[in-house]
């Protein structure tokens, strides 16, 4: 597979600061009503606010991301709420070479939108699929076509509420394609030379319509899929901007 350009690696901590922390708590409370404490593998965990969540809730958790810096800031994590995590950096499009299994697989924060073709999110569900004990669940989220073609169009957010650390988010649709550009700028105040250095990304996603979603699943062996939306609250449907896919791995 291709060398690509991986987010999050110039500036892994700002953007965990940025994130909103009581949604890992909705993300928690989502995963405990569906599967038991046990082992766990949270893909694209990130810096490991879940994961860390989970841990202490009970479960045994690994976590599983392309990003050292993100991993890097999931051991500090995991090391100050006084939990264990085991990490591994991989693609979730291809680990086959960790043969482990678990009853349980989850992966949030629209990790599977930023792959970026329908080809590579089969792969990361393939994998999902592969690594799941027989009867197991894989739970994650997706944001909808409603999200990317009418939340983010014309969308731009600016946070200066610290002085010295600027946010500004400004989001470019492409028409048509179910997929958006992130541009992501900090602006951080350096005082030795009385200036603002600009750290910058730029985050692309991808999205598909329900029915893609459900033949996609299917195409790759789960049986049963169940899609919701408000973490589980209700059924999904195209006015959501989230949805939520509770997907079974067969019994043998």
């Amino acid at each position: 597979m291709a060398e690509e350009e991986q987010p999050y690696q110039t500036f892994a901590s700002l953007y965990d600061e940025l994130f909103d922390g009581e949604l890992y708590e909705d993300w928690a409370a989502f995963v405990k009503a569906q599967v038991s404490a046990g082992k766990v593998l949270d893909l694209g965990g990130g810096a490991g606010r879940l994961a860390v969540l989970l841990a202490k809730a009970g479960y045994q958790m690994d976590l599983l991301d392309l990003s050292a810096p993100m991993l890097e800031l999931a051991q500090e994590h995991a090391a100050a709420a006084d939990v264990d995590l085991r990490l591994l950096q991989a693609d979730i499009r291809e680990f086959s070479d960790w043969e482990e299994k678990y009853p349980a697989i989850v992966s949030f924060a629209d990790t599977f939108n930023y792959l970026p073709e329908k080809e590579d999110f089969l792969a990361g569900l393939k994998q999902a699929y592969d690594h799941l004990e027989d009867g197991g669940t894989f739970l994650f989220d997706v944001i909808t076509p409603k999200m990317v073609n009418e939340d983010y169009l014309d969308f731009c957010y600016n946070n200066d509420e610290d002085p010295d650390k600027i946010f500004m988010w400004t989001a470019f649709v492409e028409e048509g394609q179910n997929a958006v550009d992130h541009d992501l700028k900090f602006f951080l105040y350096q005082e030795d030379v009385d200036a603002f250095k600009l750290v910058r990304e730029v985050h692309h996603e991808k999205t598909y319509e329900m029915a893609q979603y459900l033949e996609m699943l299917q195409s790759v062996g789960f049986e049963s899929v169940l899609a919701k939306a408000d973490f589980g609250q209700k059924d999904a449907d195209d006015s959501d901007s989230r949805w939520f896919f509770i997907c079974k791995k067969g019994a043998k």
